[in-house]
């Protein structure tokens, strides 16, 4: 069930159905990212628009688990695309493909996420971008 529900969050939700938060996650939501959390389905799909937003061709892949452990499931991933400009700092092509990878620790409550925690090999993307 958990494995099934994470699945869903990554490979779904994470690859471009973003409006599918208002079913995997609690009307309390909070999403944790270094720097920024997120309330609710809605701050939810508003942030995943503004991370999808300088990518065209976006794939995301589950690289190891997902692990359960009571009401927590963790998982490694592998976000992809192509940069369509607009980060501020970055020097890369527009077209130049980067790809990085994160982890994930989630919270779940009555079949649904709660709280999420990530975080993702900023270094790597910068360096990709030509930020830095």
């Amino acid at each position: 069930m958990m494995a099934d529900l994470y699945r869903r969050w990554l490979l779904d939700l994470w690859n471009g159905d973003f409006e599918l938060a208002h079913e995997l996650v609690t009307p309390d939501f909070t999403g944790h990212w270094p720097g920024m959390d997120v309330s609710g389905p809605e701050g939810l799909i508003e942030a995943l628009r503004q991370g999808h937003e300088p990518f065209g061709d976006v794939k995301v892949t589950l690289d190891v688990g997902p692990i359960v452990d009571g009401d927590l499931v963790s998982a490694r991933w592998t976000f992809g695309g192509a940069y369509r400009g607009g980060i501020p700092g970055a020097t890369a092509a527009e077209g130049t493909r980067v790809a990085f990878s994160g982890h994930d620790i989630l919270r779940a409550r009555d079949g649904r996420f709660s709280e999420y925690w990530v975080i993702s090999d900023a270094q790597t993307f910068g360096r990709q971008l030509g930020i830095g």
